[in-house]
């Protein structure tokens, strides 16, 4: 059995009674963000060394997409679609400047 705490592990949020339970949520969450965002780079990492040109790394019509697809989870999870079409937006831009770097070093 594993030491790691998963978001499963942790008292929903409707049921917590103290601030710890609160604090070691969100830290758990927190933790799982970051992994899930390790594993978001590697498909841009995978992106930079599969995309045939530099000039075919950033894609609006593709960042259009995205963002719409996390305005509509948002709204449909009760999360302020301003803070997540927000949120996304500062990752997507993040994520185009990681790739062009990455592409850039890959070709180099």
């Amino acid at each position: 059995m594993s030491d790691i705490k998963t978001v499963d592990d942790t008292v929903d949020p409707a049921n917590c009674q103290t601030m710890a339970e609160v604090r070691d949520g969100v830290d758990t969450i927190d933790r799982a963000l970051v992994a899930l965002m390790a594993r978001r780079f590697g498909y841009m990492d995978a992106a930079a060394r599969i995309k045939p040109g530099r000039e075919t790394v950033r894609d609006e019509d593709r960042k259009a997409q995205v963002i719409a697809n996390v305005k509509a989870r948002a709204s449909e999870l009760g999360v302020p679609v301003p803070l997540a079409a927000a949120l996304w937006e500062m990752l997507v831009e993040n994520s185009i400047a990681y790739e062009l770097i990455r592409y850039d070093e890959t070709r180099g």
